[in-house]
């Protein structure tokens, strides 16, 4: 690795590509945005959201049981 690679690096930021490239910096970054994207999108007014497996879990039972 080179003194540069770190200011490669720090410029990147998310391109709809990342998801076919198979750099470690790319995967990162598909991976974070599908992350943030999920969080914005999949709450739903009845306070369910979808695991890594697809199924709904209801967030209003998660919080009860961290109380």
């Amino acid at each position: 690795m080179n003194k540069d690679y770190g200011k490669e690096i720090a410029g990147k930021i998310f391109d709809v590509q990342d998801y076919d490239k198979k750099d470690e910096t790319s995967a990162g970054l598909a991976m974070t945005h599908e992350q943030a994207t999920d969080d914005y999108t999949e709450g739903t007014i009845d306070g369910k959201m979808e695991n890594v497996a697809g199924e709904d879990i209801n967030l209003q039972d998660q919080r009860k049981k961290n109380k």
